[in-house]
């Protein structure tokens, strides 16, 4: 008898009768819908508070309308929803909490920073394969003020914003797995290690992550037995133009160029010199929300055959960042198949 899950090298597994992503949605603010990819997403707010009294809030009405949406695309029903894997920026995870707890289904809460998108996928694509469930949802959010309240200053504060930080996403990205034939398969994935270069700078988030990227994309290629050949693209969560060049020279110190095939969200969400988001977009709902809203539409359409999508995540709290502690990073691979 077949495996449905097959372990593979040091850090990845595959599966042979892999899962689908059946459906996905995408919600974001008003600024994110004024950049590049604006039309792609399934629902832009009017305002940045979503009509709530708190940021927290507006976060937690980002992830109840995504997978809201993202039900209502689909044709299953949620009470046939067995677990939901979701995970958010704030503390205790508030926004899942909050924005999930009407929904009444079986929760596990992950965190990976802005790499969850990565993560709560992988663990829906390994539940389902698994026939753990026949059907999961992943989903994470961030928002750009509720993140800068918890992490850096108030919003009133007016502070400076020096040329290697990047714009937390308000936004969120929702996910159906399943085992029926749906947008694109998860065929494999490849779970990252925490990758600490010492970096102390929480300002420049891209520095950061880079290591930690290049550790799980490299590690990949080694367990796989491939190189950047292997993907119609690469693409990574919320690098911004720093952390992209520096993962472009750390895969070539390893022996690959990976420089034709890389791409990365935080890049592609804003337009920097219009939109003044200095080094691109961050945030677990960047990856999230670019996924849903134009990455599968590629796969859909038949552009791309295969992808590795890995959102990247810098692990630092208030606490550490206030102790001068390093940010550590960690990047999740996940493979994509049309």
């Amino acid at each position: 008898m077949e495996k449905s899950v097959v372990q593979v090298g040091k850090q990845s597994l595959s599966f042979p009768m892999a899962p689908w992503i059946l459906e996905s949605a995408s919600v974001v603010g008003k600024k994110e819908g004024e950049g590049p990819l604006g039309e792609l997403f399934d629902m832009v707010g009017e305002e940045e508070m979503f009509g709530c009294d708190s940021w927290e809030d507006a976060e937690a009405t980002l992830q109840k309308e995504a997978f809201t949406l993202a039900v209502g695309k689909s044709n299953i029903e949620k009470w046939q929803i067995r677990y939901i894997f979701a995970g958010d920026l704030l503390g205790q995870e508030m926004a899942s909490s909050f924005g999930l707890a009407d929904q009444q289904i079986p929760l596990f809460g992950v965190y990976g920073a802005c790499s969850t998108a990565g993560e709560s996928l992988g663990l829906a694509a390994l539940t389902v394969a698994s026939s753990a469930a026949d059907y999961v949802c992943a989903i994470t959010s961030s928002h750009f003020a509720s993140a800068e309240k918890q992490f850096r200053f108030p919003l009133a504060y007016g502070n400076q914003r020096p040329p290697s930080s990047t714009w937390t996403v308000t936004g969120s990205g929702a996910f159906l797995v399943g085992k029926d034939k749906g947008i694109a398969k998860i065929t494999g994935i490849t779970t990252g290690k925490i990758v600490d270069y010492g970096v102390t700078d929480s300002m420049n988030m891209g520095a950061c992550m880079a290591p930690a990227a290049a550790d799980t994309i490299y590690q990949n290629f080694m367990d796989f037995e491939c190189d950047e050949q292997e993907y119609d693209k690469i693409i990574t969560g919320d690098l911004g133009d720093v952390g992209y060049e520096i993962l472009l020279e750390l895969m070539k110190d390893k022996g690959f160029d990976i420089s034709e095939k890389l791409m990365d969200c935080g890049r592609m969400i804003f337009d920097k010199e219009s939109q003044g988001t200095n080094a691109g977009g961050s945030g677990c709902g960047c990856s999230a929300s670019v996924l849903s809203a134009y990455i599968l539409k590629q796969i859909k359409e038949k552009k791309w055959k295969k992808i590795l999508f890995v959102p990247t995540g810098a692990l630092l709290s208030p606490v550490s960042h206030n102790e001068g502690l390093s940010v550590p990073g960690i990047a999740h691979g996940v493979v994509i198949e049309g």
